[in-house]
């Protein structure tokens, strides 16, 4: 006989009054906190100045929400917001696209390069996409007490019952899966930094994270159900859902980059010697 998880998780932490706190807010706190600790790390490792941080903070923040919301928007569910525009700000009532949010924080670091650092824009993403493989898994892991974005039905024995949603047939717990990868490549890209000074090879880091993310994606979307009614077409269609369209791009963004740093010798960090110049000007 197959035991089966039952899963019937309160999505809300705890309220003090008219306040909850719900695990995906946790979740998302927890990670942006930690990774802040992880980039400020690599900051004083390097000598770059601290002060960066607050603002490149801000950037991250601002482009995570507002680029995940318009990428549900835009890419899944256009018809229904072109209709209801104000519906559009209420990110309180869910919907947000990952994709959405990695264009966006990649608009972000270039202009945080362009606009404060003045350095090499793969000097700070090769940072950044350190602690959002982090974020990433931590979110997933609220996606799963949200009991949202699970898979279809399977005989497998890990497979999860979502109580909370009606149903009474064990689902891919995806939530899971991804968490895994993303906490995977979160070490590996840790090891690198840490211990192989992939840094030293621009853009290397930046790559592995985009097919490290993206690549499990792909395939994790085959026992994912459709977010939106609209893919089932597209899925009958091109025999892929819009999550793996989506993917397709970054996945060989990350392949060309990987080649790039590797076929390119090492650049020896001369960016302490920069920074303690900059202090002392």
């Amino acid at each position: 006989m197959l035991n089966f998880v039952y899963w019937n998780a309160d999505p809300i932490l705890f309220s003090l009054g008219p306040i909850s706190v719900r695990w995906y807010g946790l979740m998302f706190a927890i990670g942006f906190t930690i990774g802040y600790w992880l980039v400020a790390k690599m900051f004083r490792h390097e000598g770059a100045p601290e002060k960066w941080l607050g603002t490149l903070l801000m950037y991250i923040v601002i482009a995570t929400i507002v680029g995940s919301r318009l990428g549900h928007v835009f890419f899944y569910e256009w018809g229904y917001y072109s209709q209801h525009p104000a519906e559009i700000f209420k990110i309180w009532e869910g919907g947000l696209a990952s994709h959405g949010g990695t264009i966006a924080n990649i608009i972000a670091l270039f202009l945080f390069s362009w606009l404060v650092s003045k350095k090499p824009a793969s000097w700070v993403f090769d940072k950044i996409v350190i602690a959002i493989a982090l974020v990433g898994g931590l979110i997933r892991l609220g996606n799963l007490m949200n009991s949202e974005i699970y898979g279809g039905p399977t005989d497998l024995p890990w497979g999860f019952v979502f109580l909370r949603n009606g149903e009474t047939l064990p689902a891919h717990p995806t939530q899971i899966y991804e968490a895994l990868c993303y906490f995977a490549l979160f070490g590996l890209l840790m090891w690198m930094y840490w211990k192989k000074n992939a840094e030293e090879r621009p853009w290397l880091i930046t790559g592995v994270f985009f097919i490290g993310i993206f690549l499990p994606r792909f395939f994790i979307e085959y026992v994912k159900n459709v977010q939106v009614q609209s893919e089932y077409e597209m899925i009958a269609r091109y025999g892929m859902n819009l999550g793996q369209m989506l993917s397709i791009p970054f996945i060989l963004i990350g392949i060309i980059l990987v080649i790039r740093a590797l076929t390119q010798p090492r650049k020896h960090l001369t960016f302490p010697n920069r920074f303690a110049d900059e202090k002392k000007a």
